[in-house]
């Protein structure tokens, strides 16, 4: 095995955070000595030791002259446990391989510095690309303080989420339904507006094989017209749900509302709620992260507002047809087709026979 070898098994072993340590960042550690692995870890939980410190623990052999591979540069500064760094120099490593340099001002390029005066040789950038976007929502948390954004929509292959009836389930098959599930529990926050809530009453929960986390739920409602038999309302006490409404709501149906367990975010709807100004407020909670999931207006207004970073669109080997039936992004949409948002860094997943299109959106000019 070689740098790259060692730099893979650390990303692998960092994905194995998903979902557990929002909102820090995914990082997995190998220590090698004599050309073989003698300790592997990573970050496990949020507050909980961090991957340096579980490759020590898990070490079958003294790691005194090992070398070390990290996804992201150790620590240097007391947070919820002590630095990373100094764990590193205690225990006499020789050499520490880092893929990306942490963005966090508290850290950044302070734990190599750290390191160096130890007399600890330092290499970075290996495989940096990889976790740059293993770690894309922790990146731009930790840059900007707000919350990265991503969309999910599924379609049929003539750009329909429902018949002319409205019936809209199944559009995906169970392969690519396992997967959504996976992303909430990747994403700390989950969005809809209420039309959605209304017309299909979601659980927005996270229904997987093993373990998971229930991203916080955020309901776009204006008008606070949530039904209070809703799945949402029902099941408030056991999922974190936040309703986001205007100011000058029915008060009573609030205060049955709030017994329930629903919070709220009250903001002004005049003309309607701005949503950059809403991940402000979401961010403050500390979220890292909001997967918004639909209905069309809400998908159109996220998009239109240039607030979301990423989509994550699946396309059903199927056709409805009818001019009635429903598209996935509502609003007014653009007049000219140079105006049209545009995705990048374009990759095609496959579910069985669905396809799922993973791109990112580039900016517009004043995002």
């Amino acid at each position: 095995m070689n740098k790259i070898d060692y730099m893979k098994r650390a990303i692998d072993l960092a994905d194995q955070g998903k979902g557990k340590v929002n909102p820090n960042p995914l990082v997995g550690a190998v220590i090698v000595k004599d050309g073989k692995i003698i300790g592997e870890g990573y970050h496990e939980c949020f507050g909980h030791a961090h991957a340096e410190v579980n490759a020590f623990l898990n070490a079958t052999e003294d790691v005194e002259g090992a070398d070390m591979y990290v996804t992201l540069e150790p620590c240097s500064h007391y947070g919820k446990t002590p630095p990373c760094a100094l764990k590193i120099i205690e225990k006499k490593i020789k050499r520490v391989f880092i893929s990306s340099l942490d963005p966090n001002p508290l850290v950044n390029s302070r734990g190599v510095a750290l390191l160096q005066s130890a007399g600890i040789e330092v290499e970075s950038g290996i495989l940096e690309n990889e976790t740059q976007k293993q770690n894309e929502i922790f990146f731009k948390y930790i840059q900007t303080k707000r919350p990265y954004v991503a969309i999910k929509y599924a379609m049929t292959l003539d750009g329909k989420i429902a018949t002319s009836t409205g019936d809209s389930k199944w559009i995906t098959n169970p392969a690519s339904r396992a997967f959504v599930h996976d992303l909430r529990n990747q994403y700390m926050a989950i969005m809809v507006g209420i039309n959605t809530v209304i017309k299909d009453n979601p659980r927005l929960d996270t229904r997987r094989n093993e373990p998971s986390r229930n991203p916080v739920r955020f309901v776009i409602d204006p008008k606070l017209r949530i039904p209070m038999d809703s799945f949402i309302v029902q099941t408030a006490q056991e999922q974190k749900t936040y309703i986001v409404t205007g100011d000058d709501v029915d008060h009573n149906k609030m205060i049955s509302l709030k017994a329930q367990g629903i919070n709220f975010i009250q903001k002004n709807t005049h003309p309607e709620i701005n949503l950059k100004d809403l991940l402000s407020d979401i961010a403050l909670l500390n979220i890292d992260s909001v997967l918004i999931e639909g209905g069309s207006y809400l998908l159109a207004k996220a998009i239109e507002s240039n607030i979301v970073d990423k989509a994550f669109v699946f396309i059903a080997p199927k056709i409805i047809g009818g001019k009635d039936a429903l598209s996935p992004i509502g609003g007014q949409g653009v007049s000219l087709m140079k105006d049209a948002f545009q995705l990048e860094s374009i990759q095609l997943h496959h579910f069985d026979q669905d396809i799922m299109v993973e791109g990112y959106f580039t900016k517009q000019q004043g995002a």
